[in-house]
């Protein structure tokens, strides 16, 4: 087993902490490349040096089917890790040196555990579904993990047609709106007042951004069905995002998302599930009168 190890250009990681990750690696006898931008912020950080045959600047470069990947940061350094494999299909987990993190779910302090258990085959593969968004391209990737939104881009109100299979669900006034994936549920799409959707749930989520009309409320609809949205706005235009990628837009834009044909494969180590992530992220049973969690 050999392992990719990804994370974006950042500050300089803390002290020790290099060291704790590459430390687990060699312990449990895995081997591992690192991104060049990573591989910089390891050296610039600690007395380590990653020799020139550990470091790619592309996962093409070194992917193989004995890989997995390894994703140091937040959810959004996942969800890059993820774009820059392109059509691959290797197999991901995310270690959280962030914040909140559902996708990177690992906690930095659980290295340790973490590589001994990939070490010993101890995980399942999930497949998570991808958005396949028509009209919409950043860098080449049409796809999204967790939502396609399209919002306004200054100060007024913008209107979004919303169509499933052809048939009109609503026009929205109001910020924007967005089609989240199960995996999205838990990230913009829940901020927005959208539900929790377990990952094997075969569902998009419609969801308003900032209604005017407060009737407006998400909309749960089978992931086999082709959502359409057009989106019109007096100012210059709007803003389309796929997960967190963001480009411009012209008012009167189509665009139509399916579920992919292809999936992100997520590997979830044994012992752990989508409940145990969502009790410890939400810190559901947590009492704040005495600062203890309960079962």
């Amino acid at each position: 087993m050999k392992i990719i190890l990804f994370s974006r250009p950042r500050a300089d990681l803390m002290h020790g902490e290099a060291e704790s990750l590459l430390g687990a690696i060699e312990r449990h006898g895995l081997e591992y490349v690192v991104n060049n931008d990573f591989a910089d912020a390891i050296e610039r950080s600690s007395e380590l040096r990653i020799d020139k045959h550990k470091r790619y600047s592309d996962v093409n470069e070194v992917v193989s089917d004995t890989y997995v990947m390894i994703c140091y940061g937040g959810d959004g350094t996942f969800l890059e890790g993820v774009r820059c494999q392109g059509k691959r299909r290797i197999p991901v987990a995310g270690i959280n040196s962030g914040r909140l993190g559902f996708l990177a779910s690992v906690p930095k302090e659980c290295i340790d555990e973490a590589f001994e258990k990939i070490a010993g085959g101890e995980y399942e593969i999930e497949e998570r579904t991808l958005l396949h968004v028509e009209g919409a391209v950043f860098n080449g990737y049409p796809y999204a993990i967790n939502e396609f939104s399209i919002q306004r881009n200054g100060l007024g109100m913008i209107s979004v047609e919303v169509y499933v299979d052809d048939e009109m669900v609503g026009r929205y006034w109001g910020d924007g709106a967005m089609v989240s994936t199960p995996s999205g549920s838990t990230a913009y799409a829940l901020s927005v007042g959208g539900p929790i959707v377990t990952p094997e749930c075969g569902c998009f989520v419609i969801a308003p951004i900032a209604p005017h009309n407060l009737t407006m409320r998400p909309v749960i609809i089978p992931d086999s069905g082709c959502v359409t949205l057009r989106a019109d706005s007096r100012e210059v235009g709007i803003s389309a995002n796929l997960d967190n990628c963001h480009f411009e837009a012209e008012s009167g834009s189509i665009f139509r998302i399916t579920k992919a044909k292809e999936s992100v494969r997520l590997l979830r180590l044994s012992g752990s599930s989508f409940y145990d992530t969502l009790r410890n992220k939400m810190m559901w049973g947590f009492d704040r009168r005495d600062g203890s969690k309960t079962e």
